[in-house]
């Protein structure tokens, strides 16, 4: 197979297993072995968490980049295009280099399928692969990996980091990883590695003696929030860092965030690289993360936020009715979820008062109106064309209310793309 153009590549990605029958990383390590193992040959940080890995991951490359580092960042799901999923420097990918790497990675599989004709990858082990020979050819000096799902499973816990980081721990892909909080924890704890020091974020303290056992049996020394390190947060102030050694400034942001940006600046402490006080607050300050708590305008407040599982979304509504109270505004939801999330559990979040949308798009695993619980379609209206529905819902706010698109990382890339389009036409 020969790839010419992305959408053939990305189309064939799409059409692979999601899934091996078994969890294990021998498919993968064997691809990477056959491209003479790519991962080994950059420095790289590894990161997990339930909730707060991505945010981590844009803070910890902007910092890394404003040290002078060439930095390479893999991250999901995407908000625009695919392209942004594998990163240099802050710029998405290129097309060509999307279609080469495909092509050199089809080289080297159809070699191994000369003796194992049913050899697979499967959908994000390829994206991995990708990622990791991409940053070795550009001879990346760091490179920032989010993990897909877990951790010691996980198709990126191939490397030896110099660095790794555990957000949080929560419920989310029960299914896979779980059932339960003791079990994630041990999942996520599985990037810890020998001598290689650990970060970590706001740990339950139910389940943080399972990842320091682990972190004590690989001798792996810890930096834990609010113990090692901490972020002050007050409302409407800025935030401030402090790490024993030193005290930093930041913009005020939701309290989740301030956690995040607390992680990724110790984290890039431990490098030693020249970056004064002033310059890390400034690249901090200047991160953007789609998707991830974007404010489009504040007169109505417009956020979006791909918030998809409970702690996510309860981060997100705390933050949105302390807006509230402070403005004395409606709250609107408009919000689209994957059919197979904690459907139940994420509606009995919001309050009386908020205003809630419930609608689609065109996914196969979004859900659709008779996906969603007898409750919940009682409570809440369905509209399936998602464009009208945010429209009119954004027309109806006034101008202290607030309007939060979220749900799905798809829903928020959709709606920043329509956005986007409206920008345009209005400047031609």
């Amino acid at each position: 197979m020969n790839f010419t153009n992305t959408q053939d590549v990305i189309s064939y990605l799409y059409s692979l297993p999601k899934f091996h029958e078994k969890a294990d990383l021998s498919y993968i390590k064997r691809t990477l072995a056959a491209l003479h193992n790519p991962q080994d040959k950059v420095k790289t940080v590894h990161v997990t968490g339930t909730n707060g890995k991505g945010s981590t991951c844009y803070y910890l490359s902007n910092l890394l980049q404003k040290a002078g580092q060439k930095t390479g960042l893999f991250v999901s799901p995407y908000v625009f295009e695919f392209n942004e999923r594998i990163q240099l420097n802050g710029q998405n990918i290129s097309d060509d280099r999307l279609i080469d790497l495909a092509n050199q990675i089809e080289k080297v599989l159809s070699k191994i399928r000369q003796t194992e004709p049913d050899f697979a990858l499967a959908t994000f082990e390829y994206e991995v692969a990708m990622a990791f020979l991409y940053f070795a050819q550009e001879k990346c000096d760091f490179a920032v990996i989010e993990v897909g799902i877990g951790g010691e499973h996980d198709k990126t816990n191939v490397i030896t980091p110099e660095v790794s980081i555990i957000t949080t721990v929560g419920l989310d892909h029960e299914q896979i990883i779980g059932p339960t909080l003791e079990d994630i924890a041990r999942e996520k704890s599985g990037i810890i590695k020998k001598n290689r020091p650990v970060v970590l974020g706001n740990i339950p303290e139910e389940v943080l003696q399972i990842i320091l056992a682990k972190a004590n049996d690989e001798n792996a020394p810890v930096k834990l929030w609010n113990k090692n390190f901490r972020m002050e947060t007050e409302q409407n102030k800025d935030m401030i860092y402090r790490d024993g050694n030193s005290t930093l400034s930041f913009t005020a942001r939701p309290r989740v965030e301030g956690i995040d940006i607390s992680v990724a600046v110790r984290a890039f402490k431990l490098f030693n690289l020249k970056l004064t006080d002033l310059q890390i607050e400034r690249a901090i300050n200047e991160t953007v993360i789609p998707g991830r708590y974007q404010i489009l305008a504040t007169k109505p407040l417009i956020i979006l936020d791909g918030a998809h599982n409970i702690q996510a979304m309860k981060n997100l509504l705390t933050f949105a009715h302390e807006q509230q109270q402070k403005r004395h505004g409606t709250i609107r939801i408009l919000i689209m979820m994957m059919k197979d999330k904690d459907l139940t559990e994420v509606f009995a979040l919001f309050k009386p008062t908020d205003r809630v949308m419930l609608t689609t798009i065109d996914y196969p695993r979004a859900a659709k109106e008779a996906d969603f619980p007898p409750e919940v379609r009682g409570k809440y209206e369905y509209h399936s064309d998602w464009q009208k529905t945010y429209t009119q819902m954004r027309q109806a706010s006034q101008a202290n209310d607030i309007l939060l698109v979220t749900g799905s990382f798809y829903l928020v890339g959709n709606i920043l793309q329509m956005e986007e389009k409206n920008e345009d036409r209005k400047q031609h």
